[in-house]
């Protein structure tokens, strides 16, 4: 009876050894988020690394994608079916946190082009605008120049095309044309 009574002692001992152990063990475990805050509802990974919501960007999605993109553009282009042009643009918040708005598009339109912004690229869905009594088509996609980005200045590369009503294209840096519509600031 003894030798049972120590033998159960001595494995009950044992499981609380053995139960501390792992609690210990565990709780060494580095948690790498601790010390992490994800701005904007970002989440911390596993790694210690932020999951950013759309629209947010940087080490800790501090920062919002699309105010790089923000600002008035001097654009230098020339298109296949248009003339060397040199004009202003000005890039606005749009609707939700990854979209803008392109004032004086193509400099014919003053009304609002939509785009939306992903990393360091900026996308123009096919969409009409009216300039005098035709509707144009536009669409197209640029990119941000990364070596020519810093504080307020910057350099984005468009190739877009605008689609005349009688079937005319005028291209920016598509199909083959090197001729990207260059904007800085």
């Amino acid at each position: 009876m003894m030798r049972i009574q120590l033998k159960s002692t001595l494995l009950s001992a044992i499981g609380v050894l053995a139960l501390g152990t792992v609690i210990t063990l565990s709780s060494c475990k580095e948690d790498k988020c601790k010390a992490v805050v994800c701005a904007y509802d970002g989440v911390c990974q596993d790694d210690g690394s932020c999951l950013c919501k759309t629209g947010y960007e940087g080490e800790r999605c501090e920062t919002i994608t699309r105010d790089k993109f923000k600002g008035t553009w001097t654009v230098t282009e020339d298109g296949t079916a248009s003339n060397p042009a040199r004009y202003a643009v000005s890039v606005e918040d749009g609707e939700q946190i990854n979209d803008v708005l392109i004032r004086n598009f193509y400099n014919k339109y003053n009304g609002e082009v939509k785009a939306h912004v992903k990393g360091d690229t900026i996308m123009i869905d096919r969409q009409p605008i009216q300039v005098g009594e035709q509707t144009l088509m536009v669409e197209g996609k640029g990119y941000a120049v990364p070596e020519a980005f810093y504080d307020l200045h910057g350099k984005l590369m468009l190739h877009y095309q605008v689609t005349y009503e009688d079937g005319t294209v005028d291209r920016f840096g598509i199909a083959g044309n090197d001729n990207y519509s260059t904007w800085t600031k």
